[in-house]
């Protein structure tokens, strides 16, 4: 087979980094993820390349001549980027690496291609492509690289155990690569990340998040999270959905595996949707499990208020985290709060009462929780499987009739505060938010429709009751 793939290089940067590394008679290559994916037929958007020299000189030459004005200059690092259309351009120095046991912060100095490529994590990642006009487009692999990629097998230039102490981070981007690409980490490198798990302690939170989050959005996150719990890393940061695992067995009687419980929930709802936070609240539904956990002699194992202690958790767990504590952390608590309810309309009977409290707590994110809960049907039991599913559409179906009949998503009731201390000339006290309480209750409760008239009625009525008076003028 041909190690030329000058074919693949068809971008016009490409064209413009060999003409002036050819009459510079500088060393230019295309190196990482950009060559592996191009292999892998996936989409890249990120282009790093290796100059054997000044990095950021180089990119600031071909930035003048593709007339880009925006270039983001690291001379700490000796790299340079600009974006091109949809593409970020990274370029950098060859260097050689040196690394202190309490940093991931190299020393570097000046080196050539192949100190470069020994320097990267993954074979897969060192393979490189000339750019120079002689040999565009010719394979530099010194690793077997391309033999890795064939087979679907992680493994590391050097020595593991110095490859991931070196850069603690890299363990969590073996787990990564693996679980999106779905290959296999080799055995001496998975028994290094073991030995060495201990390590991720000096990561960043944030720079874990990054790739735990890639993990979480990979077709079927649940490799990543049973890889992540294999080598030790996951109880390093994230201990709470470890203390999920297990089974306990009192008079005959057990509870399933919740951490596989929850990857099944991860995979299910990963078929149906890329929305991150909607993945998350699949990993925390069940998160109180273990603090709620009873046995009861006549019936057996029991998690009561599992739901509200676990959307209590949240926050905490986002903070230990470094996740954002905005909005996606309030939908993610809203999902776990709620994720029973549509459940036990499930299994008992879906009244139109039910559905407007629903509906009226859930507001928007009814389908995401929908789509959560279906989800969380897992059982072994083929039978019990389809009739919940098939009860599930009934539920959906009956949101969608009572949704269309009386608008209570995100409904606020009819009378507002203020129309009621016009109506009885009052002003701020309790009886209003006594009135504003019945009503809405009335409306979910189906005793009168959400409209303006019936609602006004029923304010008029329990103003009398409560003593208020109706002004003659």
């Amino acid at each position: 087979m041909s190690s030329n793939y000058a074919h693949f290089l068809k971008h016009p940067v490409f064209k413009v980094v060999s003409k002036y590394a050819t009459e510079n008679n500088i060393q230019a290559f295309v190196i990482g993820g950009y060559v592996r994916d191009l292999f892998l037929e996936r989409n890249s958007k990120d282009i790093d390349i290796v100059i054997v020299g000044d990095g950021p000189s180089f990119a600031q030459a071909i930035a003048t001549i593709m007339r880009i004005k925006k270039i983001s200059v690291f001379k700490n690092y000796g790299t340079a980027h600009f974006k091109y259309k949809d593409l970020d351009i990274e370029f950098v120095g060859a260097r050689k690496e040196s690394y202190q046991e309490d940093s991931r912060n190299p020393s570097t100095s000046k080196g050539t291609i192949q100190d470069d490529q020994l320097r990267r994590d993954f074979t897969i990642n060192a393979l490189a492509l000339d750019l120079n006009a002689e040999r565009f487009g010719d394979l530099v692999d010194p690793f077997e690289g391309m033999d890795d990629l064939k087979n679907g097998i992680l493994k590391t230039p050097l020595e593991p155990d110095l490859t991931f102490s070196d850069d603690p981070l890299r363990m969590m981007r073996a787990i990564r690569f693996a679980t999106q690409l779905n290959f296999k980490i080799e055995i001496n490198c998975l028994e290094s990340i073991l030995r060495q798990s201990h390590r991720i302690e000096i990561i960043s939170r944030e720079r874990i998040m990054e790739e735990l989050n890639k993990i979480i959005l990979a077709k079927q996150p649940s490799r990543g999270f049973k890889l992540l719990r294999s080598t030790q890393l996951l109880p390093a940061f994230f201990p709470e959905m470890v203390q999920l695992e297990g089974i306990e067995t009192i008079d005959g009687k057990s509870h399933k595996d919740n951490f596989l419980h929850t990857l099944e929930v991860l995979d299910n709802i990963a078929e149906h949707t890329d929305d991150l936070w909607l993945r998350w609240a699949a990993i925390l539904h069940d998160i109180a499990k273990p603090p709620t956990k009873r046995f009861d002699p006549i019936v057996g194992w029991t998690f009561h208020g599992h739901e509200e202690l676990g959307s209590k958790m949240v926050p905490k767990i986002f903070k230990q985290l470094k996740l954002p504590l905005d909005g996606k952390m309030k939908y993610v608590q809203k999902l776990v709060r709620l994720h029973l309810r549509p459940i036990s309309l499930v299994k008992g009977t879906v009244t139109d009462s039910a559905i407007r409290r629903l509906l009226s707590e859930a507001e928007d994110d009814i389908d995401d929780l929908m789509l959560l809960c279906n989800a969380d049907i897992t059982s072994k039991n083929e039978f019990k499987v389809r009739k919940y599913k098939l009860n599930f559409e009934l539920v959906a179906e009956k949101l969608k009739q009572v949704e269309e009949k009386d608008r209570i998503r995100n409904f606020q009731p009819p009378v507002s505060g203020e129309l009621i201390m016009k109506t009885f000339d009052i002003g701020p006290c309790s009886e209003i938010g006594i009135i504003k309480s019945h009503i809405k209750e009335a409306i979910l409760d189906g005793k009168i429709s959400n409209s303006y008239e019936e609602a006004v009625e029923e304010m008029l009525i329990l103003g009398v009751k409560l003593g208020l008076k109706i002004p003659k003028n």
